[in-house]
């Protein structure tokens, strides 16, 4: 049902314009999805991985979201080294891909231009996130790729009445919220990986400590 319901938004004109002119203007000889991603993986898992957006030519192309693009290569080799999924590698839509007892979603379910989403088009997304949060009844962990993931993570908390106001986005932070522990990262993009910013090991560390934590390790 949530599924049906953002593959079939069309609330925001200009997400639907860029989703036209990249459908133009293909980098990959290829049919592109060119509607919104929904999230992937076992909605009955334990934990949430939120991202940003669909990449253009990524999961816009693909249909799946973190596919087919150098930040999903990043972030799915590291959860593979994790143990949180079944392969090093997410290609498209029909390679086996298996998320292990995790959904992954994002904040923004279109490619913004520029990656740049604007705050009323994460509003009108905000309404699919939440409903994906509260769906996950066996949830334990989030984790936010990036400060807008987590921003938005922040205004779920909000509408429960959580008091946000001492958390604070920083690299590989952690808070301890009603039972569910958030974890912060930034994003695995090209630029945050290729600067140094978001390096492997330490990050491949920190989803090790994630998947601890949500099986009563640590």
């Amino acid at each position: 049902m949530i599924n049906d319901e953002i593959i079939g938004c069309t609330k925001c004109d200009r997400l639907i314009k860029y989703r036209e002119f990249v459908e133009k203007h293909k980098k990959y000889n290829e049919e592109y999805w060119s509607r919104p991603i929904t999230g992937y993986g076992d909605i009955n898992g334990r934990l949430l991985i939120i991202g940003l957006a669909p990449a253009a030519h990524g999961g816009n192309r693909t249909g799946r979201i973190f596919t087919g693009d150098k930040s999903s290569d990043f972030l799915v080799s590291s959860l593979y080294s994790a143990g949180i999924t079944n392969q090093p590698e997410s290609r498209s839509r029909d390679d086996g891909l298996i998320y292990i007892d995790s959904y992954i979603t994002l904040a923004l379910k279109c490619a913004p231009p520029e990656n740049k989403p604007l705050k009323c088009e994460l509003k009108n997304c905000s309404v699919f996130l939440f409903n994906e949060i509260r769906s996950m009844v066996n949830l334990r962990a989030v984790l936010v790729l990036g400060r807008i993931a987590f921003d938005s993570y922040i205004n779920y908390l909000k509408t429960e009445n959580v008091d946000t106001k001492n958390i604070k986005f920083k690299n590989f932070a952690y808070y301890d919220i009603n039972n569910i522990r958030l974890y912060c990262s930034y994003h695995p993009s090209p630029r945050n990986v290729n600067t140094g910013l978001l390096k492997k090991d330490d990050f491949v560390n920190f989803l090790i400590s994630i998947r601890s934590y949500i099986n009563g390790n640590i």
